[in-house]
């Protein structure tokens, strides 16, 4: 029981890591509208298209882990915004929201004792609970790398 509670707290801190690396939020942080859609030579993706692909994945996994009734997105083309930035001034922080939004809900999720992580979930293909909130951190954690590199580029990271 002690090593379970052990496991989650791993987990849920996972999500929201701030000791290895920057997190999301450090990330996110102070980005002036007028760069989140650039694409500065050589780049592949704006600072909006990372963090709404960002929220996009997450809220997939998510979904994936407590809906039954989950349909699959099609790759690439439902996980990254067409645009390089946003259409509207809104979209931005309905982003950034969306993302905490669903960070928490999957904290929860991991924290939940009543949840075997370790069990796979019911409509899923083998999938565990452990796995996926593995992933939305591993998957995270590489694209506020990216973030940060392209901050870095457009001369606003500090």
């Amino acid at each position: 029981m002690a090593d379970d509670k052990r496991l989650r707290a791993q987990l849920v801190k996972l999500l929201d890591f701030k000791e290895a690396h920057v997190d999301f939020d450090r990330a996110v942080k102070g980005i002036p509208a007028r760069l989140r859609g650039q694409l500065p030579q050589g780049t592949e993706h704006s600072l909006w298209q990372l963090v709404e692909h960002l929220r996009i994945a997450q809220n997939d996994i998510l979904e994936f882990c407590r809906t039954a009734k989950y349909k699959e997105k099609k790759w690439p083309d439902d996980y990254w915004p067409k645009t390089p930035g946003p259409r509207r001034a809104a979209d931005w922080n309905d982003a950034i929201a969306g993302y905490r939004r669903d960070r928490k809900a999957l904290q929860q999720l991991a924290a939940n004792p009543r949840l075997d992580v370790l069990a796979a979930i019911p409509h899923g293909t083998g999938q565990t609970y452990l796995r996926e909130i593995l992933l939305v951190a591993d998957h995270n954690a590489y694209h506020i790398g990216q973030i940060v590199s392209l901050r870095r580029r457009l001369g606003i990271w500090s």
